[in-house]
């Protein structure tokens, strides 16, 4: 998450968009409760698509607060004229997400020198995955690296594909961690520019302890309208299951508007795996394409275990989205925080690094003399630390492991949408 966050969502199904797409409009403007000014009921394609964009926005965006009335807004009059429709929509999505303003930067929280917002976008159906796959691009290490050097163990991943792509290998990476009883885990996220929550969950709990069972790991927190089941627009887009498959409750076809946005029913918790009990000082090596749900697997571990980042500052991207489908595209407001279990999520800018050290392109991962690991070595071994290490030369080979994620990664989005225990 992703962050996510999310993380790797299949896309929601166009056909059925297609066939409620003026169901969909004319709802949209009949309702008062999501259109208090009665945006207008007829118009071409493109002005009606344009208006969507804006409803949607009134109700799911995570700083819906600040948008204005659709009168004030006026979205047709602003990019109807704008052509091809794409640019209209890009147009519209960025004013939309630059309104919210960083009361500590003064700037907005999806500020970019770019056109683009930070974090939301859309796609138009023929050119889907381009933007999910860009965020988990093949680095030159594609998989995991691991080293052992006394009491701490090195460990590389280059992204979060699908947990069932590197399930066994974790599995089998920490089966021979816990062995070796580190109290000293150096994670290398410098490449990782996140995936799947599912696989970040599944690595935190390899790592945690089970002291920390049952403990908070994260929250997903959404706006006042989503977690208060207010956002009636969400009855236009079908609630799929994890294989995109349509679901039924009482007799009929859900929406996402059956969705639990509550805090407490997006609220995540440890639930250990493995062996592994010795872990009390996680290193980070982080970079500025350190993002989404590798930003995550620091923050939960923030509340529960020594923890220092060491390189440069984080990507900065606490916040996660679920794909809303409006005619020919696919829409990624942010919509709700990644908070940890001490409420902590304002990271919009990074992480901080506690060791500031320029990385290099080319690092020879694993290597005790690598500028990154190298650092660490140095500050455990300071006067006065309860951690040591007794011999830098007392190293074993680094040990690679290779997955593929080409083919696997479709999206970055996961489906992690439950319905409500008791829908309506």
């Amino acid at each position: 998450m992703k962050i996510f966050n999310w993380f790797d969502f299949k896309e929601s199904n166009f056909i059925y968009l297609a066939v409620s797409l003026i169901t969909l409009f004319s709802s949209c403007k009949k309702d008062k409760k999501y259109d208090e000014n009665n945006s207008p009921k007829t118009g071409s394609r493109a002005e009606l698509t344009i208006d969507s964009l804006y409803l949607y926005a009134k109700e799911i965006y995570l700083w819906n607060d600040v948008l204005p009335s659709y009168s004030s807004f006026s979205p047709r009059e602003k990019y109807a004229y704008i052509t091809p429709e794409i640019n209209a929509l890009n147009k519209e999505l960025f004013d939309i997400t630059q309104l919210k303003i960083n009361e500590n930067t003064k700037l907005p929280f999806e500020y970019r020198e770019s056109l683009n917002p930070k974090y939301s976008y859309l796609e138009h159906s023929s050119n889907q995955n381009s933007k999910a796959r860009s965020s988990l691009s093949t680095v030159q290490n594609n998989g995991i690296i691991t080293n052992y050097i006394d009491n701490l163990t090195y460990f590389y991943i280059s992204s979060f594909p699908k947990l069932n792509v590197l399930k066994n290998d974790l599995d089998n990476i920490f089966i021979e961690i816990a062995k070796r009883k580190p109290s000293t885990i150096v994670i290398d996220l410098r490449h990782n520019k996140g995936g799947y929550i599912e696989t970040v969950e599944y690595l935190a709990n390899l790592i945690a302890p089970s002291k920390l069972n049952g403990k908070t790991m994260y929250v997903e927190s959404f706006n006042s309208t989503l977690s208060t089941g207010k956002a009636k627009i969400l009855r236009h887009q079908p609630y799929l299951d994890n294989n995109g498959n349509y679901v039924k409750i009482n007799g009929r076809q859900a929406t996402l508007e059956d969705v639990d946005f509550s805090e407490k029913g997006n609220t995540y918790y440890f639930s250990k795996k493995g062996q592994l009990e010795s872990v009390e000082n996680i290193y980070f090596i982080t970079s500025g394409s350190t993002a989404s749900a590798s930003e995550l697997l620091i923050s939960l571990f923030k509340p529960y275990l020594n923890l220092k980042l060491v390189g440069q500052q984080t990507f900065g991207k606490p916040v996660g989205f679920f794909p809303i489908d409006i005619d020919q595209y696919s829409i990624y407001l942010s919509s709700f925080l990644l908070k940890n279990a001490q409420g902590w999520f304002d990271y919009f800018n990074g992480i901080e690094a506690d060791i500031v050290v320029d990385l290099p392109i080319s690092p020879a991962l694993g290597n005790p003399e690598e500028i990154g690991l190298k650092c660490i070595l140095d500050d455990l071994s300071k006067d006065g630390n309860k951690l040591s290490l007794s011999k830098r030369t007392k190293k074993e080979k680094s040990k690679k492991y290779q997955f593929n994620i080409k083919d696997d990664i479709e999206v970055s989005i996961e489906n992690r949408l439950q319905l409500r225990k008791k829908s309506r």
